[in-house]
């Protein structure tokens, strides 16, 4: 065996450095690819208010056919958001033209505009 691969030589102390740093650097990128994201940021749209139920929603894609000039069945639910404790509004879509809806959690409907 060459002096310069025995135990303990420079070279061989110097690759066991360039080891330890490599596993080092690899350990610290697996542990920063582990931590998770939080989720949205307080107040942005995703983490806001509360969708309409699916059948106030429903409610409103019936009510919205008139205006549109459609059937219902064409009639579909865009987006929903809650006004207050009692109401919803539901922006509907069909070919292109959309609605606005305000409904009450009993089913009954305020008003619906073209929008």
């Amino acid at each position: 065996m060459s002096t310069a691969f025995a135990a303990g030589s420079p070279i061989r102390a110097s690759n066991r450095s360039r080891a330890t740093i490599f596993a080092m650097i690899l350990a610290a990128t697996q542990v920063v690819g582990c931590v998770s994201d939080s989720g949205p940021a307080p107040d942005t749209v995703r983490n806001t208010g509360q969708t309409a139920p699916a059948d106030l929603q429903l409610t409103c894609a019936s009510a919205a056919a008139t205006p549109l000039g459609v059937d219902s069945a064409a009639v579909l639910p865009v987006s929903s958001s809650q006004i207050d404790a009692q109401t919803f509004q539901v922006v509907l879509e069909s070919g292109g033209a959309r609605a606005n809806c305000v409904v009450d959690t009993s089913g009954n409907v305020i008003s619906v505009q073209r929008a």
